[in-house]
């Protein structure tokens, strides 16, 4: 039974069938039934890549909306750093920050000044003996539930650090009770601003036990309009912002590798190019690394599908805005700039069924193989996805599965119809 809550939603009546989804899902979560997708919810990994390919827009990202957040008495915005790069001839983030409060929010944490406590405590992660090497960022929830599902063997090298925006949520929660002691818990709401379905992913399910202190994601997209109509140049803008260079650097590809200050690093952005590194590292034929990051969206955060701008764009726009900023605002206290505390850590990696895994037994498993290549040898071999299948070797899989028939190959059907009609002019 999938008991994971997933961010990506398909309209049925907008699909057509054309296959476009099926041929660009990284982890062929996809099949065309009955002339629409179907998506398989436990391959799924909320990537968003059939929401950027659909040409019909039959795939749609579901997040919260903004009036989630009229249940609580004080309300926390938590900005990610791709929305600075979503505003033209933007010189100033205080504009975007003050913009937030202007539309109802009752405060702004920047997740970008999280993100650099993030990068210091990494660099103190990397140092500690026993860490497996390469290590692998935690911060793209995507590349997290691909790392489970079809990479189990690399589990371990993944970081055990909280994304910053966990981390902000936190710091956000802990700012507004020591300042406003008459507020119950309850009674304070956090809002992250989203570039991706991922992160709504990750706040509805959690993390491995851990429960997100995310109240509502919402799509940078659905907010944009509202905040650009209150970005207004004035002199009442408040100096609000309090993250540097390498804050801002998280949303883009290479933001978060180059802060841990160390050259052993590999970045990659888009999920054809993570899942090559993946297989890389798995195999090993790749150097010694210290660091990896990877980014499932194309460019890095800028590239998530809940965003309003062309991530190249966005990432020019956020060069140009980096070069007034001093490096860094935030760096961890005196009293624990030797250790990283629990509230940057999680304990345990979340555990699902590896999609390569057949069956539970090893001699069901086997044989289950033995028959996919079987039937793999006798199919055309074109990949051309007529039948439902990505390619011929999942048409193979899902018949062995019994979740389709030899005859859904339509050229191996007019082949042998072919064959059938010649013997019986021969006759």
């Amino acid at each position: 039974m999938n008991t994971y809550e997933h961010s990506v939603y398909l309209d049925v009546e907008k699909c057509c069938g054309c296959t476009t989804c099926l041929k660009h899902c990284p982890t062929e979560a996809i099949r065309i039934r009955d002339g629409h997708a179907v998506i398989n919810q436990d391959r799924c990994i909320d990537c968003g890549e059939c929401i950027r390919v659909c040409p019909h827009n039959a795939k749609k990202a579901v997040c919260g909306k903004l009036s989630a957040m009229d249940k609580f008495k004080w309300k926390i915005a938590l900005p990610a750093p791709t929305l600075y790069g979503q505003f033209e001839n933007l010189d100033d983030v205080d504009y975007v920050l003050d913009g937030l409060l202007k539309i109802g929010f009752d405060d702004v944490f920047e997740v970008a000044a999280a993100a650099e406590l993030v990068s210091a405590y990494t660099r103190l992660y990397l140092k500690t003996e026993g860490v497996k090497k390469p290590a692998i960022s935690s911060a793209c929830p995507v590349v997290i539930r691909l790392i489970g599902l079809r990479f189990p063997s690399l589990t371990d090298n993944i970081i055990h650090m909280l994304p910053p925006m966990e981390v902000a949520a936190a710091l956000a929660r802990e700012k507004a009770e020591k300042e406003h002691p008459e507020l119950k818990p309850e009674e304070i709401g956090v809002c992250f601003i989203s570039p991706c379905p991922a992160k709504v992913s990750y706040v509805k399910n959690g993390f491995a036990g851990y429960k997100s202190k995310v109240d509502t994601v919402v799509s940078i997209n659905d907010i944009y309009l509202q905040l650009i109509a209150k970005m207004k140049p004035d002199n009442d803008v408040k100096p609000l912002s309090n993250s540097g260079v390498i804050g801002i650097g998280w949303a883009t590809s290479g933001g978060e590798a180059t802060a841990i200050f160390n050259e052993n690093y590999l970045a990659a952005d888009g999920i054809d190019n993570v899942i090559r590194v993946l297989d890389q590292v798995e195999n090993g034929n790749i150097p010694p690394l210290e660091f990896i990051e990877l980014n499932a969206c194309t460019g890095g955060c800028v590239g998530g599908v809940m965003t309003m701008q062309n991530p190249f764009i966005a990432k020019a726009r956020l060069q140009s805005l980096r070069r007034y900023l001093p490096v860094s605002q935030n760096s961890p206290s005196k009293e624990e700039s030797g250790y990283i505390p629990d509230g940057y850590i999680f304990n345990e990696i979340p555990t699902y069924k590896p999609i390569s895994r057949l069956s539970d037994s090893m001699a069901e498993s086997m044989r289950m193989m033995a028959d996919i290549q079987r039937l793999r040898d006798t199919l055309p071999g074109i990949d051309c996805g007529s039948c439902g299948a990505p390619n011929c070797r999942a048409l193979a899989e899902d018949i062995v599965k019994k979740h389709a028939c030899l005859e859904d190959c339509l050229i191996r059907l007019k082949k042998d119809s072919g064959k059938d009609g010649e013997e019986e002019n021969d006759g």
